[in-house]
């Protein structure tokens, strides 16, 4: 007499699928007696039937050779349903051919058991398949929650990376009093004017949406030297003079440096820093040379620098400070497209004609308050 099983749980359904009524008598008895649950099929159509009614079985133990609906046909149709295509099976059959059951195991049967069968040789099989099933679950479990950690560390250390770059792009604004709202508008800015620029065919390849997700959180450090220009200069209520506005421009180099200190310190550079650097450096540059820190000219300047210069002059002219009143959007508008070629990047201009509206909607959506 065979051993029971020890551990089969009696919550694990078999589903055994036999035209002769005897054969169905000694599967149940078997499977019953080592503490399984039990559906019964004497016909395909039913086994189909029965698979999908309720929770579906854990394993199904298939005739082979059944009238109308014959075990490989059955098998093919569980492979179809999306609940129960995992589901193994194993094979019963009195066909003991080595082509048959290399058909079977080749359709996607589990395993393959020939009649007479041998009832520890059986519940052994049936032992193996549902622990192979048991781990795959678990593995599929633990990939499934590894993935879903991955992803939620992921989006906290973006959320982190975030706030950090924020609060020292506020540090350097706090210093300045008359920016408010600057940095999430020109963040904004840039993502408008990198997204509609990615369907220039020239720069489809550089805009990629990791890209542009890079520049977007870089953006806010453009300005980030400002926290080393003196407070008589930074917060003078008027026009600087000369002097002053030399001391002025070298925030651009200050806030270049101070970022390249900080990949330097580390032995791998975020890539955002990289783009941040750049554009803290040279988004005062101009189209034609005009610009400073450097006087760099067309696309010797970086791509992300001349974007947050489109970006960085609309916010200013749009903006109300200490000694200038906010321009109308009309004259601001014409200002930039006026210096298409000249001060500007003539691709970035036209990007930033196609997101006008946006921009738009931006500066209401982040205005200054009164």
């Amino acid at each position: 007499m065979w051993q029971q099983e020890r551990s089969a749980p009696s919550h694990t359904t078999i589903l055994i699928v036999d035209d002769r009524p005897e054969n169905l008598e000694v599967l149940d008895g078997l499977l019953r007696s080592a503490g399984y649950r039990v559906k019964a099929a004497n016909n395909g159509r039913t086994a189909l039937r029965l698979a999908s009614e309720g929770d579906p079985p854990a394993l199904v133990l298939l005739d082979v050779m059944m009238p109308g609906m014959d075990g490989y046909a059955v098998l093919g149709a569980l492979r179809e349903q999306p609940f129960v295509r995992d589901v193994p099976v194993i094979f019963v059959t009195a066909l003991a051919e080595a082509g048959d059951e290399e058909s079977g195991l080749a359709l996607g049967a589990a395993d393959y058991v020939t009649k007479p069968i041998r009832p520890a040789v059986l519940l052994a099989r049936v032992r193996v398949q549902l622990e192979a099933r048991q781990a795959r679950e678990a593995l599929r479990d633990q990939n499934a929650w590894l993935e879903g950690e991955v992803v939620r560390r992921m989006e906290e250390n973006e959320v982190i990376q975030s706030v950090g770059i924020r609060a020292l792009a506020n540090l350097a604004e706090a210093r300045d009093i008359e920016t408010g709202r600057h940095i999430r508008r020109t963040q904004a800015y840039v993502r408008v004017l990198a997204q509609k620029l990615s369907t220039n065919p020239r720069f489809a390849g550089v805009l990629t949406p990791g890209y542009i997700d890079l520049l977007t959180r870089s953006a806010p450090l453009h300005d980030i030297g400002k926290v080393g220009i003196p407070d008589h200069i930074l917060r003078k209520r008027g026009p600087l003079d000369e002097d002053e506005w030399a001391v002025m421009m070298t925030h651009a180099a200050i806030g270049a440096r101070a970022i390249e200190m900080a990949c330097r310190d580390e032995e791998r550079s975020a890539d955002f820093l990289s783009l941040a650097c750049d554009v803290a450096h040279w988004h005062h540059e101009h189209w034609d040379g005009s610009g400073y820190p450097d006087g760099l000219s067309g696309e010797a300047i970086p791509l992300s620098a001349r974007l947050m210069t489109v970006a960085d002059v609309f916010d200013a002219m749009l903006s109300r400070r200490a000694y200038k009143s906010a321009l109308p959007l009309d004259e601001v508008k014409a200002h930039i497209v006026g210096h298409r070629g000249s001060h500007f990047d003539p691709d970035v201009v036209d990007a930033f004609v196609a997101g006008f509206d946006e921009f738009i909607q931006i500066a209401r959506r982040h205005a200054d308050p009164d």
